[in-house]
């Protein structure tokens, strides 16, 4: 499976690598999506939630309908309903009153089984949540939703007690460990595979930090320094000139 989902880079001949947290998330996704559940994945940026979501859903059963939410911003209860009414592609305007709004919402999401990911939650309020929550109790909707986030969304999702009590599973994303760079990176791009291990141990250390996006930019910057020099294989003088870039 080629790694089309990485974030910010564009990396060929990368692969995706089933780490830890992967496995973890494809089993609780799954969970949660059989029960009509939610859940929470929360941890730092480019830690790979996003990238292991989106692999994950991938692998639900065929017919699964799963719609991507994506915030930017802190959004009011109004600007959810909008962007799910987008999301499940309805027609016409939407409603102007707030009480209508709801009445088609609820009407779509009982009409078959749903699964949202809201990417982005970090940008989430009180507010958003429980909108979410709302229509998520109503008993007609067939709804799961995964919630991916920083540790801001963690932090809000646990202010809100009536939703936080309703998260079926909380799964909390982490840096690589050093034993875990050095068994995943060799598999995740051919620049690696041959690499010194205490030259991954020496990129991990000053550059990337068990960061799976900060391989990624490295990957991309090594890959150019060995096409210029000619070079068969990265070495310490070659990823010193790829953290220079990274400043």
């Amino acid at each position: 499976m080629t790694a089309d989902a990485y974030q910010y880079v564009d990396l060929p001949d990368a692969s995706v690598v089933t780490t830890r947290a992967l496995l973890t998330a494809r089993e609780s996704i799954a969970d949660t999506v059989a029960a009509r559940a939610m859940m929470c994945i929360h941890g730092g940026a480019g830690f790979g939630k996003t990238l292991a979501v989106n692999i994950c859903l991938r692998e639900l059963e065929p017919g699964e309908d799963v719609r991507k939410i994506t915030f930017r911003a802190r959004p009011t209860a109004r600007a959810v309903r909008y962007e799910l009414f987008t999301a499940l592609g309805l027609a016409g305007e939407p409603p102007r009153h707030p009480s209508e709004f709801d009445r088609l919402l609820k009407t779509a999401l009982a009409e078959r089984p749903r699964t949202f990911l809201v990417d982005e939650a970090q940008w989430l309020n009180g507010e958003a949540f429980e909108y979410f929550r709302y229509l998520w109790d109503e008993p007609s909707t067939q709804l799961a939703i995964i919630f991916v986030g920083g540790a801001g969304c963690h932090t809000v999702l646990r202010r809100e007690p009536m939703l936080s009590s309703r998260v079926f599973i909380w799964q909390h994303f982490t840096r690589l460990t050093p034993e875990e760079v050095l068994e995943v990176i060799p598999l995740f791009h051919p620049v690696w595979a041959d690499a010194d291990p205490g030259d991954i141990t020496f990129a991990d250390q000053h550059a990337a930090h068990g960061n799976f996006r900060a391989w990624a930019q490295l990957t991309a910057h090594a890959r150019t320094a060995l096409a210029r020099t000619g070079r068969s294989r990265v070495d310490q003088e070659l990823l010193r000139w790829a953290f220079s870039r990274l400043a």
